[in-house]
């Protein structure tokens, strides 16, 4: 799903933009904190080698058309706040999202913005119809996100996940094309 240029997404506020090694920095500052990836598969970064590391991953999965993983950047400041995506499923109608805050920027209402942008480019661009996305149970800040976003909670997947040395069970949530339609507005008719 790979296009020639990489997208850029603008809201009111926010550009999500193409993540670049110049990132890397904002991002190992993003993923060393232990609040943030409390919820995360991935364990906090000690080493800021692996925010490079994140960097080149998430560059080759887009050219190989697995995942597109956006840079939340704030238009004002041009601050580094977050980063966002999707990850394709083989059946090609449908992906999971990921998305993380830096703990600084958590409830000014980023993450809402920026996710309406990127719902609207998978259903109008992508033409997606079905996008999903697993939390954690206790992270109840994500499904409150994903539920006031429409998302539906479709029920728990029991230990779904092995992460962090042990297994996960992963709330399941769901937003269908109609669905963004009638309860975001994203989609023109």
């Amino acid at each position: 799903m790979a296009s020639p240029s990489f997208p850029r997404l603008e809201t009111e506020r926010l550009l999500l933009r193409k993540i670049v090694p110049s990132d890397a920095a904002a991002l190992y500052a993003i993923f060393s904190n232990d609040e943030v990836t409390r919820y995360y598969d991935l364990g906090t970064m000690v080493d800021p080698a692996d925010a490079g590391t994140m960097v080149r991953r998430i560059a080759s999965r887009y050219r190989h058309g697995q995942a597109i993983r956006w840079g939340i950047v704030h238009k004002q400041d041009r601050a580094f706040v977050g980063t966002c995506g999707f990850h394709f499923q083989a059946a090609g109608f449908k992906a999971e999202i990921g998305y993380d805050l830096g703990r600084e920027h958590w409830h000014q209402g980023y993450m809402s913005e920026a996710l309406r942008a990127m719902l609207t480019y998978g259903f109008e661009t992508l033409k997606l119809h079905r996008i999903e996305a697993l939390v954690m149970p206790e992270n109840e800040a994500s499904a409150t996100l994903l539920l006031r976003l429409g998302f539906s909670e479709e029920g728990v997947l029991r230990e779904y996940a092995y992460f962090k040395g042990e297994y996960h069970d992963l709330r399941f949530f769901s937003l269908l094309r109609r669905e963004a339609n009638q309860t975001l507005g994203v989609l023109k008719p």
